[in-house]
């Protein structure tokens, strides 16, 4: 019984080069700020701050998919992993938005400056 060796080499190199683009597309934006997505609200924050969170997410996701083999995996445990990651990021996200709303307030409104 001998058991053929695949290589994926294609495969490391596509996920490269997917990986590679999102994360220049992600410094370039940061490097410019795009006055239109930086100074546009939506949800309590900017475009620009939503487009790197949904870029990160996308990263994280195609990591654990092509490097954790999740596509190879049943779909049952597939879901439970990914819908639990899903909800805490959202989760974190809500949390996130939610107390940096309030620090903002507090910073506003209170005698105390800004020094940072």
């Amino acid at each position: 019984m001998s058991h053929e060796h695949v290589s994926n080499t294609k495969r490391i190199w596509l996920v490269f080069g997917i990986l590679s683009v999102v994360t220049t597309v992600e410094v370039i934006l940061g490097i410019i700020k795009p006055e239109s997505l930086h100074m546009t609200n939506f949800i309590g924050m900017n475009l620009l701050n939503w487009i790197f969170i949904i870029l990160t997410i996308f990263k994280a996701y195609y990591i654990v998919w092509a490097f954790m083999h999740m596509e190879g995996e049943t779909t049952i445990l597939r879901r439970s992993v990914v819908w639990t990651v899903i909800f805490l990021i959202l989760y974190l996200t809500f949390i996130l938005l939610t107390e940096g709303n309030y620090v903002f307030g507090v910073f506003k409104d209170a005698t105390i400056k800004w020094n940072f």
